[in-house]
């Protein structure tokens, strides 16, 4: 790992007692009067469930996971999109919202982790009943097209999730993995365990100095820009937003943003976290002219509030778990800059 580049650190919370819905903070209390649910942490002997909400996946691509899970202590459900394919789909989309229903539903099933990304969630979050996940909490895991699922939850029942890695991105060979890939995997671990999760990263020049306290939301940029309006859409006042995406062109990213801006995400946010940016080179003679920082720095420039560039979420090898939907404080300073649970 570069550590002058990324330090992370993690301050284990002591002994974690299950949360119960109601216990902790973790949204606006101005947020439609909805309660505050973190779900219980994971401990030895717990089950985590495996399905496939959006694109497919084999089980021999998800077996490096299931084997590491199992080495934490954890109990393994395999759905039964795993293996199924419709074109880019696990299946159909009755197939996909009847397992994870399945894994909402049942009791056994402590933690639901998507085993990938790609495209679909939209597709099938009206057809789930979410009433057993309000009244039985459970961690879903997961981020890019999984950014539906982090907006809907917290927009709706104010359920805490976890951003991070999925089962396509553990390592085949555990032994093998360099520090930081090590790293954002076993940051999943101390996310659902307890840990009070706690970054710290090399400011970059861009960087807008302060210091913040909020309930962090955000995700993927391109999906929360087609949420906009709908019932799944992020309510971003008095909260600390973080966003990332890839393989867009710099046109797109500065469209996005203007999404940001006039539908009144940026204008009461606590603070702003861009995480990674995987752009793509302009067509020869339609080059836009400005960078990543550029387009944020426009749009965020009458607002007071802290702004961090570089942060490790994303589309990368370094991107480490987040807890969304529970209080983080933002410290953005010329020599640092931390993003903790509090």
């Amino acid at each position: 790992m570069n550590r002058k580049r990324f330090l992370s650190s993690f301050i284990a919370a002591g002994a974690v007692l299950p949360a119960v819905p109601g216990m902790g903070h973790i949204i606006d209390p101005a947020d439609a009067g909805k309660k505050p649910v973190i779900p219980p942490y994971l401990k030895q002997g717990d089950t985590i469930g495996i399905t496939c909400p959006a694109g497919y996946i084999l089980q021999k691509d998800i077996e490096p996971s299931i084997q590491l899970m199992k080495s934490w202590g954890f109990n393994i459900k395999v759905g039964d999109t795993v293996g199924k394919r419709d074109f880019t789909f696990g299946g159909s989309d009755a197939d996909r919202a009847a397992d994870f229903q399945r894994m909402i539903d049942d009791p056994g099933v402590h933690a639901i982790m998507c085993a990938r990304g790609g495209y679909g969630f939209v597709r099938i979050v009206d057809r789930l009943d979410f009433s057993r996940l309000v009244s039985k909490p459970k961690w879903i895991i997961g981020f890019s097209d999984i950014t539906v699922l982090h907006g809907h939850l917290n927009r709706n029942y104010g359920i805490a999730s976890i951003h991070s890695k999925m089962c396509n991105s553990f390592p085949d060979d555990w032994s093998k993995a360099d520090p930081v890939q090590a790293d954002t995997i076993l940051s999943i671990k101390r996310a659902l365990t307890g840990e009070t999760m706690n970054y710290t990263t090399t400011p970059s020049a861009f960087n807008k100095a302060g210091t913040a306290t909020g309930v962090l939301v955000g995700g993927n940029l391109k999906t929360i820009e087609t949420l906009a309006g709908s019932k799944s859409d992020l309510h971003t006042a008095g909260k600390i937003l973080f966003v990332e995406d890839t393989g867009e062109y710099l046109y797109s990213i500065d469209r996005m943003f203007w999404n940001l801006l006039r539908t009144g995400k940026l204008e009461d946010l606590k603070g702003l976290v861009v995480g990674g940016f995987k752009v793509k080179p302009d067509d020869p003679g339609e080059e836009f002219g400005r960078t990543v920082q550029d387009i944020v720095l426009e749009k965020v420039k009458d607002f007071s509030y802290p702004v961090c560039f570089d942060f490790p979420v994303g589309h990368q090898k370094n991107n480490f778990a987040l807890k969304c939907g529970v209080i983080h404080k933002l410290t953005v300073s010329a020599e640092t800059v931390t993003l903790a649970e509090i």
